[in-house]
């Protein structure tokens, strides 16, 4: 089934200059790129976005991280999108993560951990319309589609 999910670039990847190292792996693996913006989070956008984790000691954290400098955001389209990309980023602590991961190649943590994922067609739909208009999504087709 082809589904849609949201993906961040944090600032510790556009520092490290690693965009188009992660969106290249993105891509090779399938994944279509639908929408792709470059941008400063504000804080309003990053508290909506981690709103899940209001409550916890980390929140305040986190805001302050992902507001830090700009990110890439992008909306990727594919079968399976929400899963194959959560196995492409890795566990959340790059500490942890296998090598050939995202994480497991560019993030030595938790809170500097290059990339956000959807981690579910809900949080997709909660998340999406904070970066972006339905409008900036870009339907389109390879002409000959790709067969993985």
């Amino acid at each position: 089934m082809t589904e849609r999910t949201l993906v961040l670039l944090k600032p510790d990847a556009v520092k490290r200059r690693l965009i188009g190292r992660i969106i290249s792996r993105l891509e090779d693996k399938g994944l279509k790129v639908v929408a792709l913006k470059f941008m400063q989070m504000t804080k309003d956008q990053a508290e909506n976005h981690y709103s899940v984790h209001r409550s916890k000691p980390f929140f305040k954290d986190l805001v302050t991280y992902i507001t830090s400098g700009p990110i890439v955001a992008m909306v990727l389209e594919g079968p399976k999108a929400i899963e194959v990309v959560r196995i492409l980023a890795g566990s959340t602590d790059g500490s942890k993560a296998q090598p050939g991961t995202i994480r497991g190649d560019f993030s030595m943590g938790i809170e500097k951990n290059i990339i956000h994922a959807s981690d579910s067609p809900e949080a997709y739909s909660h998340e999406m319309p904070i970066f972006f208009n339905e409008s900036e999504i870009v339907e389109w087709s390879y002409g000959d589609e790709i067969i993985y």
